[in-house]
């Protein structure tokens, strides 16, 4: 029965590598659809990403990639199924409706599983595509008490990943620690821009002559976690935050979207707070 498999390899780098590694698939009569490698030179770290095709044993295989690899070696042998995620709101729409639009089109490459939001306002919007919604408001509540009703309904679902799709409250380390390089969050700047809160009336004082959307990893510090994908537009002196916040939605939602692909297919290598993406 023909097999299909993502082949994730991160390690030190050391001679031989690439040639040691498609040996293994050679020697097993595999096709190598797609192949993709990087040498950070710096650090002496070697990343290899690898879809291959066709019969084998998933287990034999990783132990016969095991063994041609360093000890300390990261290795994944991934089947390529739809993944899932969990989705947190606030009440901007425009974010959350672009992935509710992709993931009714099957652009998605993922299942929702729920929508959480702190306001009911979206619940409509939600509903309209037969998605789960839950609303936790947080009013009269300390963070840390609505993070564990939060977490609780998390924790209920299958899932692979969390997407805060304009998601307007700062997370705990708490939280983030429950769910390590699993929360991809849409900040509305070209980070390290601009970080925190109304970046595009920052953005606008500045006189900035380009605004950008930088999708990453939720890590304790605010908006400083591993990029995964930005993008930018040009902007000009006649328009004023407001201007700059409306243009500012729609690279936003395309880069989310973009970042989600990334992740989803097994695209992307994290450390050293940064990314490799293939």
């Amino acid at each position: 029965m023909q097999q299909r498999v993502r082949v994730l390899i991160d390690c030190e780098d050391a001679k031989g590598l690439v040639y040691k590694i498609s040996k293994v698939f050679y020697d097993r009569d595999l096709n190598i659809d797609n192949n993709r490698e990087f040498v950070d030179k710096e650090q002496g770290k070697f990343f290899m990403r690898s879809v291959v095709s066709g019969k084998f044993d998933r287990a034999e295989l990783t132990a016969a990639l095991q063994a041609v690899i360093p000890e300390t070696a990261n290795l994944q042998v991934i089947e390529p199924t739809r993944k899932k995620i969990v989705i947190l709101a606030t009440k901007e729409s425009h974010a959350l409706g672009d992935i509710l639009i992709r993931h009714e089109a099957g652009e998605l490459d993922a299942n929702i599983e729920a929508v959480i939001a702190n306001h009911d306002s979206l619940e409509g919007l939600v509903r309209r595509f037969d998605i789960p919604f839950f609303h936790v408001s947080a009013e009269g509540m300390s963070r840390e008490v609505h993070e564990e009703l939060v977490m609780k309904l998390i924790d209920e679902q299958e899932f692979d990943y969390i997407v805060l799709a304009k998601y307007m409250r700062i997370l705990t380390p708490k939280f983030v620690a429950h769910y390590p390089l699993r929360i991809i969050n849409i900040h509305h700047s070209f980070l390290p821009a601009f970080i925190g809160a109304n970046p595009y009336k920052q953005a606008h004082e500045r006189g900035v002559k380009i605004i950008g959307a930088t999708a990453h990893f939720v890590t304790d510090d605010l908006d400083e976690g591993p990029i995964i994908a930005q993008d930018v537009i040009p902007v000009n002196h006649r328009m004023d935050w407001k201007s700059m916040q409306r243009a500012g939605r729609d690279v936003e939602k395309i880069v989310l979207s973009r970042a989600l692909s990334i992740v989803l297919n097994d695209r992307v290598f994290v450390y050293n707070n940064k990314t490799i993406v293939f």
